[in-house]
């Protein structure tokens, strides 16, 4: 593996290096907030520190002549993205993650996708962007498709450091960073129930749906099912609110016992409208984000077939409350699983957009305080005014659409930190 000189930063910083892949491999995890699985993750590097900038992961496609097209809409994205931000990368690292199928090794895997990372090393380097590392990582071990000396990088691969005890692991608990677990543990907690209530759940939302309907198609009866719909929703945050929360899988089966099937439908349904979703979007702070993002989690689950389309509501309301209260990779995951529900989704690709490119939630809380503000005085003040309230949307974003093409990848450009690193180079320790 060739070594990569180091770089001094300010004294009155923590410092951290990495140092080849076995430590760049061990700082994924950090960098991401969980560990993924069958992704493929790009991280640009700005400097000659090498600090850590954008990031952008996506599932890797199954069919290998997807790959060309994939790794050039991924580099062009990164590249691009980073761009507009004004800092084009200097470099770039990338991570290939799969674990095996039943009968098939780590190596096995490592060459599968060496055609893929090779995809991606010229779709960089066509933007005249070096690839600095690419790692495949698969049960347990990693792999460097960029260094050919075998007495560091053999065939069979170099076992993971022991979790918990790198450089990169110690700087992060120092900075109380912590890993959120797997990526698909993250997903599964959003998933559609697959238990014996999938029956009960649906038969409710059909029975939701023939009586809502009617009512939605006509202007009086949506007003009604909007008001009833946002009041039925504060009663159960209430509830969940009153309840303990324990371990996440505790506290999701602990949320499904509270919440019906009737009460459930009824409120997935009455968020497929744009109006009285933008209204439960004001509960994005204080002692209000807890419960609803709780409420919005466990209406995600109850999306069942097949009305699994319906999810792209609560799942982007799960989404912005995590954005909105600092939990950037969660609510990552939760907009792009609502993307995969339902691709054309505008609320969600604005906020996917506007997450992705580090923006400050900041800028969209002030629009809903505003609209809720507004709201409450013409209703104190002018009863006889009924102005319909606007779809709040991030500023900076109105204008943009999410990215178009066979791949949606999630990126995150990240905002200068203290605690970014690269691999052999020195940077601010802290964060992952």
């Amino acid at each position: 593996m060739n070594q990569h000189h180091e770089s001094t930063g300010p004294a009155d910083e923590q410092q951290i290096t990495l140092r080849g892949p076995a430590e760049l491999a061990d700082a994924l995890p950090y960098l991401m907030g969980f560990h993924p699985n069958d992704s493929v993750i790009m991280v640009a590097l700005h400097g000659g520190r090498g600090r850590f900038g954008g990031r952008l992961r996506l599932g890797i496609p199954q069919a290998p002549q997807e790959w060309a097209p994939v790794a050039e809409q991924l580099a062009e994205c990164l590249i691009k993205g980073s761009e507009r931000r004004g800092e084009r990368p200097d470099a770039i690292v990338i991570f290939l993650c799969q674990d095996p199928a039943e009968g098939e090794s780590g190596s096995q895997i490592m060459e599968r996708l060496r055609p893929f990372a090779q995809r991606l090393r010229t779709a960089c380097g066509a933007l005249d962007v070096p690839v600095l590392e690419a790692l495949c990582i698969s049960d347990g071990r990693y792999w460097s498709y960029c260094c050919p000396d075998g007495r560091c990088c053999p065939a069979e691969g170099n076992q993971m450091a022991m979790p918990g005890t790198s450089v990169m692991a110690a700087a992060a608990a120092y900075a109380g960073i912590q890993v959120r677990g797997s990526l698909r543990e993250m997903e599964a907690r959003l998933a559609p129930l697959k238990t014996s209530a999938t029956t009960g759940q649906q038969r409710a939302l059909d029975s939701a749906g023939a009586e809502l309907l009617p009512r939605l198609l006509d202007e009086e009866g949506r007003e009604d099912v909007a008001r009833e719909t946002l009041d039925l929703a504060r009663r159960l945050m209430k509830r969940l609110r009153e309840a303990p929360a324990g371990a996440p899988s505790v506290s999701d089966i602990n949320d499904e016992r509270l919440i019906s099937h009737g009460e459930a439908a009824a409120v997935i349904l009455g968020l497929q409208d744009r109006e009285t979703r933008d209204r439960a979007a004001e509960w994005m702070e204080g002692p209000e984000a807890d419960s609803a993002l709780r409420l919005w989690r466990a209406l995600s689950r109850r999306c069942v077939a097949p009305y699994e389309e319906h999810a792209a509501a609560p799942l982007t309301l799960a989404g912005w409350v995590s954005w909105s209260t600092g939990d950037e990779p969660g609510a990552r995951v939760a907009l792009g699983l609502a993307l995969r529900a339902d691709p054309d989704y505008t609320f969600a690709q604005l906020l996917h957009e506007a997450c992705n490119q580090g923006l400050d939630p900041e800028t969209l809380r002030r629009c809903l305080r505003g609209e809720r503000s507004a709201r409450t005085g013409r209703r104190g003040h002018r009863p006889d005014r009924s102005t319909r309230p606007r779809t709040a949307r991030p500023a900076a974003t109105r204008r943009k659409k999410a990215p178009s093409g066979p791949a949606r990848p999630e990126s995150s450009a990240t905002r200068r930190r203290s605690g970014q690193a690269a691999p052999g180079r020195r940077a601010s320790g802290g964060e992952g």
